[in-house]
């Protein structure tokens, strides 16, 4: 509990921080809505194509636009002398982590839950599973993603070091995750890179649930290790943190 109380109160003063930032919050909202409203008329005249398809780039956006929200807002965080002033008082790093978590968490869901309801709402996209279960497995999907920010965040130092990361960090998952080439035809060599990639498994279960219907409990493999990779990738900031 008193972990839980430290970690809250720091996520309070993330929530805070970033309802000041009146710019990145209308960028939240209105990036996702344009970026899906592009993709929604790319297929305009393929709507099979685009029920196919929006899986995938639905994940891939969940978790890109998670990675750069929680990337870019932690970097400002430790230029800005936030986090040191943090790691020197009693609260310990898993405090810190966590606490940073749960305060871009809100934020990145946020986004998620744009994506998707503007995909099935308004481009009305073809999907077999229930809304709030696509939502949740799309949720374990943005954990992933604000986890994975926080910890290459750790190695820039400054914000145009976060944009040059996003090519190596997104490019292999999209050409190895299945959006071209099922993973099965690929390579041995490819697959085994493919079987550490939060994509591919985020794809699988996003593929699963809105073309085949199925149901959470189908998809509890990829949701494992989606949370497995969050959790590895807070364990190894935790490690690093104190060395910025």
């Amino acid at each position: 509990m008193p972990m839980l109380l430290r970690s809250s109160g720091i996520a309070l003063r993330i929530v805070h921080t970033m309802r000041r930032d009146h710019r990145t919050l209308a960028l939240m909202v209105v990036a996702p809505v344009v970026v899906m409203a592009l993709v929604g008329l790319s297929f305009e005249t393929t709507p099979l194509v685009l029920d196919f398809a929006a899986p995938a780039i639905m994940s891939i956006f969940a978790l890109l636009f998670a990675f750069i929200l929680t990337g870019v807002s932690f970097l400002r965080e430790r230029v800005s002398g936030t986090l040191e002033r943090l790691l020197a008082t009693p609260v310990g790093r898993a405090d810190v982590l966590v606490g940073y978590l749960m305060g871009f968490l809100g934020f990145a869901l946020l986004q998620a839950t744009i994506v998707l309801a503007f995909t099935v709402y308004v481009l009305d996209v073809t999907y077999r599973s229930s809304f709030w279960e696509v939502l949740l497995f799309l949720s374990v999907l943005t954990v992933t993603g604000v986890s994975l920010g926080i910890f290459l965040s750790i190695f820039a130092r400054n914000e145009f070091q976060i944009m040059q990361f996003m090519p190596l960090f997104l490019s292999p998952q999209i050409f190895l995750s299945g959006v071209f080439l099922p993973v099965e035809e690929m390579p041995g060599y490819l697959q085994a890179i493919a079987a550490v990639m939060p994509l591919r498994y985020a794809i699988d279960g996003m593929r699963a649930l809105m073309l085949q219907g199925a149901g959470l409990v189908d998809v509890s493999k990829e949701l494992a290790v989606l949370l497995a990779i969050a959790a590895g990738a807070l364990a190894l900031a935790s490690t690093t943190v104190r060395r910025v």
